[in-house]
């Protein structure tokens, strides 16, 4: 009988030990790229797949769960609040950028891990200062505050590489400062109206494509996957790894405008920019690729208002934000959390884990501590 428990014994320290040493051993990612579809979720995807007959990147995910997108002061978020959850690790207000509801500056991912040595970047078809980008590296009360947040942008110490719009909160300010000439001449950048004949060796420059928002696509051209691929040039000669965000910023304005082609269309490129990071991690074992969105933006569905299951239409219910939830499409070291039901301000502290880094008290707030402001559905377009 005592062989026997000593044997027993002897093979449970065995499988604590082999299950110690899996956890230890367990891959870290050293690159992190973190994808919005702004107002994305799967009834966009879906209905492009429709459209196109084609399968998107997004079906090639081992990973994904689904994420609630409501705000700290409302059931419908806009893309200030849902970026603001999905950068930082609390929910905040609608129209704030990077603060909690009690306008206290919160660190972002791309903060945390540009303090550990990282470089980072974020790549997108909107304003550079748009509320999603800004997110990551602003912090203001109002997402409507362009200036001060152009400012913001060209006096961080933790943003390599900025590509996108928005060159007028640059060069035509109220304040008649040309911050395009300041960051070149005081603050360490190169800036670009292209991204053609970029040095990519450079490890700071910003990219202000146009003086508003990018063109839609396919007017634009490759610009988000080349975008990207620019960046990830830059970012990875960094030996500590990179964080880089991207987003399809231009879904949401097309499911505002209940356009449907241009949705079809925004939705494609987004793809094409999700393969890009997709192929990159797949060729660099130590990549994590994260992908969801904000929140949905114009209720679409798809019917046949004949009840005969056969002609497929897109409806759209309104031409704001709903609540419904999004999906988060995960690959790579640590994908394997993005599962389930999740908070969006969850998102950032799984990341963090991914990278082996434990967020401090301040870091680690959940969504559970703000509860939702049921039957409050006043929000305001992008």
């Amino acid at each position: 009988m005592k062989k026997i428990v000593l044997f027993s014994l002897a093979l449970a320290l065995g499988l604590y030990s082999c299950t110690q040493k899996k956890v230890e051993e367990a891959p870290k990612a050293v690159n992190v790229i973190y994808m919005i579809g702004d107002g994305m979720a799967l009834p966009q995807v879906y209905a492009t797949m429709l459209a196109t007959g084609e399968d998107l990147a997004f079906c090639q995910f081992p990973y994904t769960g689904i994420v609630d997108t409501h705000s700290a002061s409302n059931d419908i978020t806009d893309s200030a609040a849902g970026g603001t959850a999905l950068a930082c690790d609390k929910k905040t207000k609608n129209g704030m950028v990077g603060m909690d509801p009690d306008t206290l500056p919160m660190p972002t991912i791309l903060d945390v891990l540009a303090e550990h040595g990282k470089s980072t970047g974020i790549v997108v078809t909107c304003y550079s200062g748009h509320a999603t980008p800004a997110d990551f590296y602003a912090k203001v009360p109002k997402r409507s505050m362009y200036e001060d947040i152009a400012m913001q942008m060209a006096e961080s110490d933790k943003l390599n590489v900025m590509i996108g719009g928005g060159r007028k909160y640059f060069d035509h300010r109220k304040d008649s400062i040309n911050l395009i000439e300041r960051m070149e001449t005081e603050l360490g950048w190169k800036v670009y109206d292209t991204l053609a004949d970029i040095d990519t060796a450079c490890m700071k420059y910003a990219v202000l494509a146009n003086k508003g928002h990018m063109p839609h696509y396919p007017e634009r051209g490759e610009f988000l996957p080349e975008g990207v691929k620019t960046a990830l040039k830059t970012l990875e000669q960094d030996e500590d790894g990179f964080f880089l965000m991207v987003e399809g910023s231009q879904i949401d304005f097309a499911c505002h405008a209940a356009d449907s082609a241009w949705m079809v269309n925004e939705t494609v490129d987004f793809s094409n920019a999700v393969q890009v990071a997709l192929d990159y991690a797949k060729t660099h074992g130590n990549t994590l690729v994260v992908v969801t969105a904000d929140h949905e933006t114009g209720g679409l569905t798809m019917i046949d208002r004949q009840g005969k299951y056969t002609n497929v239409e897109f409806d759209y219910s309104t031409g704001s934000h709903t609540c419904l939830p999004v999906m988060i499409y995960a690959y790579g070291p640590g994908a394997e959390q993005f599962t389930g039901w999740m908070q969006n301000c969850d998102v950032k502290a799984k990341i963090l884990k991914a990278c082996g880094i434990e967020p401090t008290a301040i870091e680690s707030t959940t969504g559970d501590e703000i509860a939702p402001v049921m039957g409050n559905f006043d929000s305001k377009p992008d």
